[in-house]
């Protein structure tokens, strides 16, 4: 992954992009045309993905949560491109999905260092490099992953929302401060996605398919590909004056009165619990 002088494509990096919405968003943006920087916390995941994606992509795997990795990983791509024009915020883990009696601080903490600061760490490296002197992107955007999770109390999943809420308010306030700088930051609220994981989550048994899906007025999970659609439209040109918004992609779901499903509330579901080791979705 190295371009040319010549090489006007732009450049994109995708956290936690070895599975789910991840490989899906770096796999959307490749077809677009951009150069993409695959990061996950398993190096090997990160290397599939890239290998997958084709000989002009690379892997750039590390712990988005670290500061020095988050600063290293955005200046590995810098260094290579010459810019960066697009961050994906996709890296994140679970929070066990018990009740909050239950839960530990230091599961709490993880969780959210995981998720509100590495989404912090990554786009402050991010935005140094789009507004850099020398940037050739002279700006970009910054997609975060929020869900449905983080508008909406979800019982067993004290962690996990909190951190999503927290994403939610950090895209507002990063997007008021550097949209002088050409830089738009908004964030996609996925509701409930059909992953491999989760495929194997309702084979189990641990996942109600038919209590989430009675919940969501379009009556099914969605694609991954169709999170992916809406993270590319925010990356381009055709959002280019939306700022500082959360926009569900939930079939419904946040709009939908009706009460929750008991089966959904008991089931401890948990769409991360596979990926302890493994900041993808």
């Amino acid at each position: 992954m190295t371009a040319t002088a010549s090489d006007s494509r732009r450049v994109a990096l995708v956290t936690g992009a070895g599975a789910g919405i991840g490989l899906a968003a770096a796999t959307r943006l490749a077809a677009d045309g951009y150069l993409v920087a695959v990061n996950d916390l398993d190096p090997e995941a990160a290397d599939r993905t890239a290998r997958r994606l084709g000989p002009d992509h690379a892997a750039v795997p590390g712990d988005v949560a670290s500061e020095r990795l988050a600063d290293a990983m955005v200046a590995d791509v810098v260094a290579r491109c010459g810019r960066l024009d697009v961050l994906v915020n996709n890296a994140g883990i679970g929070d066990g999905a018990v009740p909050a009696l239950d839960q530990t601080a230091e599961r709490f903490r993880h969780t959210l260092s995981v998720h509100v600061e590495g989404c912090f760490l990554m786009s402050r490296a991010a935005a140094r490099a789009m507004i850099a002197p020398h940037s050739a992107s002279r700006g970009g955007a910054i997609i975060n992953l929020s869900s449905v999770a983080g508008h909406v109390a979800t019982p067993n999943r004290i962690g996990y929302a909190a951190a999503k809420g927290a994403i939610n308010m950090m895209t507002k306030v990063l997007a008021c401060e550097w949209a002088t700088s050409g830089i738009r930051v908004n964030a996609v609220a996925p509701g409930y996605v059909r992953t491999d994981l989760v495929d194997g989550l309702i084979r189990s048994g641990k996942l109600d398919e038919e209590g989430i899906v009675s919940r969501t007025p379009m009556r099914r999970l969605a694609r991954p590909d169709e999170i992916a659609d809406v993270i590319a439209f925010l990356a381009g040109p055709h959002a280019s004056f939306m700022t500082g918004t959360v926009v569900p992609v939930d079939g419904g779901y946040l709009a939908f009165g009706a009460p929750f499903e008991t089966a959904e509330l008991g089931s401890g579901f948990d769409q991360d619990d596979s990926l302890e080791m493994r900041q993808g979705k």
